[in-house]
């Protein structure tokens, strides 16, 4: 979910609006994604990397996303949308730990869409963490997708960076291996339903070969 800044900085505004325009985004995306055939959709909120930002920046992301897990886990059991996090949590101020826990509760039994929030998240450290945890134990490619995943991840299908950036940012190294990317100029605040879509569509244009021939080169 990336532009926020550069959105509102280009409307002269405080990055902080653009950041509060996303939220829409978001809402529009978690809406229109199981009618387009996507069963697990995840949103990255705020990489490790970010707490590098000015304290102010961070103060009001982690407000923002203390709101929306508060304001928003309702509407996420009437539309069978499970919330799960993504990434540390012990960094996280205590009330986002607390709503995470909450909304996860909540909506544990919903099963309509697998909504993954990455928040504090570096794919590094987890591909770290799931290693050190198979200390001693064979390695292998399924043992390590197994501890790296916790039941949260996945192979990845589709990946859409908005905003106009083109480098993947420590997110999901290992589970994109074979993902279809994409990278779009849209700013997050501008990306919903019908921008979502065109990147499904153009997903079932491409072919995916995963490392074989494709049917006309195989026949």
């Amino acid at each position: 979910m990336d532009g926020n800044g550069r959105w509102a900085s280009r409307r002269g505004l405080p990055r902080a609006a653009g950041h509060r325009a996303g939220i829409r985004s978001v809402r529009q995306v978690i809406e229109a994604a199981p009618g387009l055939g996507i069963g697990t959709l995840t949103l990255y909120a705020f990489s490790s990397d970010n707490w590098r930002r000015p304290p102010e920046e961070v103060g009001h992301l982690m407000g923002l996303l203390h709101h929306y897990l508060e304001a928003e886990s309702r509407r996420c059991v009437a539309n069978g949308v499970r919330v799960s996090a993504l990434g540390r949590r012990d960094r996280l101020p205590q009330p986002v730990q607390e709503a995470f826990a909450a909304i996860e509760t909540a909506t544990a039994s919903c099963r309509r869409l697998h909504l993954r929030i990455a928040v504090d998240y570096s794919s590094r450290d987890a591909i770290l963490a799931a290693a050190r945890r198979l200390a001693g134990e064979p390695l292998e490619r399924e043992t390590l997708d197994e501890r790296l995943s916790d039941g949260l991840a996945g192979a990845v299908d589709l990946l859409i960076r908005t905003g106009g950036e083109r480098r993947l940012s420590d997110f999901l190294l290992w589970e994109s291996a074979y993902a279809e990317l994409m990278f779009v100029e849209t700013p997050w605040p501008e990306f919903g339903a019908r921008e979502l879509a065109e990147g499904v569509d153009e997903f079932h244009r491409r072919q995916r070969r995963f490392g074989g021939l494709s049917e006309a080169s195989s026949g």
